[in-house]
């Protein structure tokens, strides 16, 4: 099957490409965009484009939720954030609080900069290993 869209075909080579890290930090960037949009459907008091985006987020996290390998304390930690900010975008749905989304966004934010920072290091660390300069 053909694809006609140049935005659609590079969206999904660079899906295909990616390392499971980048998916990570790709799932965190959908996050972000979907809590946007419904910050902006409940100014715009559009409840079925809230309620949409608002469960497109949760389905983000229940995704890192499930893939999380939870055999350390650090992760079974991170679980228990990912689960309180699913419930949390429940309540923010139920009651049309932006103020909660932003609760949330702020966990999502910090998730994805602390990931960034773990892809970024990583790299470097193959680079020295491979002999290459920083």
């Amino acid at each position: 099957m053909a694809i006609n869209n140049p935005h659609q075909a590079y969206a999904n080579n660079s899906v295909n490409t990616a390392s499971p890290g980048e998916l990570t930090l790709m799932l965190y960037n959908g996050c972000l965009k979907f809590i946007h949009l419904a910050e902006r459907a409940m100014k715009e008091n559009n409840i079925e484009q809230k309620n949409v985006n608002v469960q497109k987020a949760q389905a983000i996290i229940r995704e890192l939720s499930i893939t999380l390998k939870t055999d350390t304390d650090l992760a079974k930690k991170m679980l228990a954030l990912y689960e309180f900010m699913n419930e949390r975008l429940v309540q923010a749905n139920i009651k049309n609080d932006p103020a909660i989304l932003k609760e949330v966004e702020g966990f999502v934010i910090e998730f994805r900069d602390t990931w960034k920072q773990v892809i970024q290091e990583n790299r470097r660390m193959q680079q020295v290993g491979a002999g290459g300069r920083v």
